[in-house]
């Protein structure tokens, strides 16, 4: 492997290494009650190396809000030919839902309470959906109008928020994984055969 193979490496290693205490933390102390300088502490390194991998304390926990963002954009962009956009949606949806994904909202009891009793941190959900509507209507753009590509990628961020509350809070209610799953499966469908809809009606 390469010196900056190594670098990048070590650098992917630590920003998780800093992610998994500062988690921790939250779920012990609360999100609000823990400071930058406390994961610095716990994590056995600078402060300077918390803000330079995490410019906001919020991403300490949402740290994968980059594949948040990206995802549902990345399922148009690369569908197979042929796929339509609601479809490449679907499939990418119910592949995730498959795995159990985090990134729908399997993230565990824990993990959701934290996020539910910081506003700090519900705003900040809310604003990667907003970026992920961007991005995804920028996906949609090149074979639609416009304003037909940002409605319906309103109309799919809003089924993705939609479902991600339900999982969440389904998760808070004290079911399992497989019992949410189930649960998820029907909504899932429902959601996706509106958005083929609006596509079908918009193309």
């Amino acid at each position: 492997m390469s010196t900056e193979g190594l670098r990048e490496r070590r650098k992917r290693q630590t920003r998780q290494e800093i992610s998994h205490v500062a988690t921790r933390l939250f779920i012990e102390h609360g999100f609000e009650n823990v400071t930058i300088a406390q994961v610095a502490a716990a994590a056995g390194v600078a402060k300077m190396t918390v803000t330079n991998h995490f410019p906001r304390k919020e991403d300490l926990l949402l740290d994968m809000h980059e594949e948040l963002v990206a995802g549902p954009a990345q399922a148009v962009a690369e569908r197979e030919p042929g796929e339509s956009a609601p479809a490449a949606l679907r499939r990418a949806y119910f592949e995730a839902l498959a795995r159990r994904d985090a990134l729908i909202g399997f993230s565990g009891a824990e993990f959701v309470r934290v996020i539910s009793g910081s506003p700090t941190l519900q705003a900040r959900l809310r604003e990667i959906h907003e970026q992920r509507e961007r991005a995804l209507a920028d996906a949609l753009a090149p074979e639609l109008a416009e304003f037909t590509a940002k409605l319906l990628a309103a109309q799919a961020t809003t089924a993705y928020r939609v479902l991600l509350e339900e999982i969440f809070r389904r998760t808070l209610d004290g079911a399992d994984h497989e019992e949410i799953a189930s649960a998820i499966e029907p909504l899932a469908e429902q959601a996706f055969d509106a958005l083929q809809r609006a596509f079908e009606r918009g193309a």
